[in-house]
């Protein structure tokens, strides 16, 4: 697996956030989905980056500075027929590396409250991420779960 900066422009990339989002929505009301479209997430403050196994997208994540020291994870998305072969644990740890080398001391994240999210939280927390309140212009919300995990 090979971690590469940016692709957003690659149709495998595009149909697989594609895939996140309606996803997303089809777990929560409206109001509550905060996943990414592909248009946020060109904005300068987001850092993206695509798994590759030669041709084969593997999967995505993207970090967003919200201050200098704090980043979010967002757009973690492994692809089906990946799942289950570490590539998301692989991503996340690329992106805290790269949160560490850019000197940001806590990474959080939103994910889902409910069932199908629980994989997701359990990736987060053996990585060492913690529950914690609503951060930046998030609320609280019954479909949203709040994690972080300090850096320094």
């Amino acid at each position: 697996m090979q971690i590469m900066a940016g692709g957003l422009e690659h149709p495998q990339v595009q149909a697989l956030l594609e895939a996140h989002l309606r996803s997303s929505q089809s777990h929560s009301p409206p109001g509550s989905v905060h996943a990414l479209n592909l248009d946020a997430l060109r904005h300068p403050s987001i850092r993206f980056w695509a798994a590759w196994n030669g041709e084969d997208l593997m999967g995505c994540g993207a970090l967003k500075t919200l201050t200098p020291t704090l980043g979010e994870l967002k757009s973690m998305r492994t692809a089906d027929v990946h799942l289950r072969k570490g590539v998301a644990r692989a991503m996340l740890q690329h992106i805290e590396a790269h949160a560490r080398a850019c000197g940001m001391h806590h990474i959080s994240l939103e994910t889902g409250s409910h069932a199908p999210f629980a994989a997701a939280r359990e990736l987060y927390a053996s990585e060492g991420f913690v529950e914690c309140g609503p951060f930046a212009d998030y609320a609280l919300d019954p479909y949203s779960f709040f994690m972080t995990k300090q850096l320094t």
